[in-house]
């Protein structure tokens, strides 16, 4: 069925970084219907807030800019740019990476969120769904753990020591979450309001603590985060898939969060030499590659059912299987294919990635973190591996 070249990977990545630069890293986002004014008429109901931001995500036309909504910058998206500019830069040795890169990490900090004094981020927008609603200036882990890791990638690279204290920060934020302490670990609260008990927040949180922590020597991170992957790890299911969370109304299984599970375990033992997990990691990332693909590589959303086919699953599965790629032949191939599957069905002429595809139709409103900037980090971490592994096409079947 043909070969798809680094060229190929190169062409689509450029395509989405020019899409992304000449839009001044502004553009939608899934839950961003709140920031229209007809918030206002929802009086902040709960139920309300639910009902617009889910009438806006779900809807297979773009009513934003019918109902006031605009393009505006992310925090989250400009973290994975940054990440991504940084990858380009160990692959490529391009300088113009080099510059990008600064430009997008010093954004953050200028961005950061103003409700807490340590480095933390959260969403653009206010946010509303089942587990309830928080202001736009209400950090979450997943954000902050996810930067911070960009954040450290700087500071390897680029030497430059402020990159590493803003980490650190992000560790004392991070450390300062509430947490669920159990008999078989701790979880770290997925936001500082409250308990908010999420596995793959607490894995991110344990993640970036414990390579944090091997930077600097500092204990505390590293039994933090020792503390939280037994709370996670401990509670994944036989066949080494993971509930999204424990709670009743959070159990369902899906791609990309999985993703992040796996990406923090592998990332936890890498800094800690902690083999406790290490058969929990390989038993996940079987599940994970049998699960979620298709056999030409689309991306599923769950373990049982393929629709929708989302961007952040496709961009999430080709970085996990890359990150895997170093121990395991399998996963470099399968990333191949969701690339190329992805830049075959879901990237516009423009150079944009789609939101979602159904059965029966597209919805192709660009969005900024969730298709753009996650499938460019993804890529340029996927044209990495193909670099270290070869010089040569890889098969896509």
């Amino acid at each position: 069925m043909g070969e798809i070249t680094e060229n190929t990977i190169l062409r689509s990545l450029k395509k989405v970084e020019k899409w992304v630069e000449e839009h001044d890293y502004r553009a939608y986002e899934p839950f961003d219907g709140l920031s229209s004014p007809l918030r206002s008429l929802t009086f902040k109901n709960l139920l309300l807030d639910r009902l617009l931001a889910q009438t806006v995500r779900q809807n297979p036309f773009n009513l934003r800019p019918f109902l006031g909504i605009k393009p505006l910058p992310s925090t989250k998206g400009r973290g994975y740019m940054g990440w991504g500019y940084l990858t380009m830069l160990r692959t490529t040795g391009d300088s113009r990476y080099r510059q990008k890169a600064v430009q997008s990490l010093e954004w953050l900090m200028e961005n950061k969120s103003p409700k807490f004094k340590e480095y933390s981020w959260g969403n653009h927008f206010d946010f509303a769904s089942r587990g309830g609603c928080y202001s736009k200036d209400e950090s979450i882990i997943v954000w902050s753990a996810l930067i911070g890791q960009a954040f450290l990638d700087g500071y390897e690279l680029l030497a430059d020591r402020r990159y590493l204290d803003v980490a650190e920060s992000v560790c004392r934020w991070i450390l300062g979450l509430p947490r669920e302490r159990t008999k078989m670990g701790t979880c770290i609260s997925y936001m500082a309001t409250g308990q908010y008990s999420i596995h793959n927040a607490n894995m991110l949180g344990a993640a970036v603590l414990a390579r944090t922590g091997r930077t600097v020597r500092k204990e505390e991170y590293l039994d933090v985060a020792s503390e939280a992957m037994k709370y996670s790890c401990s509670r994944q299911r036989p066949d080494g898939s993971w509930w999204y969370a424990e709670e009743p109304r959070y159990r369902w299984i899906d791609n990309f969060h999985t993703g992040y599970n796996l990406d923090s375990l592998k990332c936890y033992i890498d800094n800690t030499g902690d083999q406790t997990y290490r058969e929990g990691m390989c038993k996940g990332l079987e599940f994970f590659k049998e699960s979620f693909f298709g056999t030409d590589g689309c991306p599923r959303y769950y373990h049982n059912r393929t629709y929708p086919i989302d961007s952040q699953c496709a961009a999430q599965a080709i970085e996990t299987l890359s990150n895997f790629s170093d121990r395991d032949e399998e996963c470099l191939a399968l990333a191949v294919k969701v690339a190329h599957w992805i830049i075959e069905h879901m990237q516009d002429k423009e150079g944009f990635f789609y939101y979602r595809k159904y059965p029966l139709i597209k919805v192709k409103t660009p969005m900024l973190h969730w298709a753009q900037a996650t499938s460019y980090r993804a890529l340029a971490l996927l044209l990495s591996a193909i670099s270290g592994a070869s010089h040569r096409a890889i098969p896509r079947s």
